[in-house]
């Protein structure tokens, strides 16, 4: 199996672009296998790595149905219900907290 081209931060050749970048010309990678790597270093850690698909190859991005489009609804009002207090936060509920920010600052208040 031959390794992938390497490219530094920056320095990719034309007609190669990231996930993200190909989101944002409203494509994604359609099955294409990556064909590049690029890095980009960093002190201390070791280099952040972004896959390269090319972008001849890549097809439009699907449209949202009416179906999926509900079900996200449903899914992100599920989450901005709090478990403590039963009302809509109006705001995605952290995992961190597991309750809206007033639920969980209550017993501090009330210490």
């Amino acid at each position: 199996m031959p390794a992938l081209p390497v490219y530094r931060w920056r320095l990719a050749p034309e007609g190669l672009a990231t996930f993200r970048q190909l989101r944002a010309l409203g494509l994604r990678p359609g099955g294409q296998p990556v064909v590049a790597q690029l890095e980009r270093p960093r002190r201390r850690r070791g280099p952040l790595v972004a896959f390269l698909y090319r972008i001849d190859r890549a097809k439009p991005v699907r449209p949202m149905t009416p179906a999926k489009r509900a079900a996200l609804e449903r899914a992100n009002a599920a989450r901005r219900i709090c478990p403590a207090c039963g009302r809509d936060a109006g705001y995605r509920i952290p995992p961190s907290l597991g309750m809206c920010v007033p639920c969980a600052d209550a017993p501090q208040l009330a210490a």
